[in-house]
């Protein structure tokens, strides 16, 4: 057996909805909120995948 192999578990489905709304729960504006999506996905931190709007946070 390998000692060095790591086992993960699956993470969670999420979906876009889920993301706005962890998201806005922590900031105060729909623009704070909307400027803090659109940074998480053009740094590539989240990415959308193409199963009804599935997100995938990347670590």
């Amino acid at each position: 057996m390998n000692k060095h192999l790591k086992t993960t578990q699956p993470r969670a489905a999420l979906t876009l909805g889920d993301l706005i709304l962890a998201v806005s729960s922590s900031s105060h504006s729909k623009g704070e909120t909307l400027a803090a999506v659109t940074d998480l996905l053009r740094s590539g931190r989240v990415r959308i995948a193409h199963r009804r709007c599935q997100v995938r946070v990347v670590a």
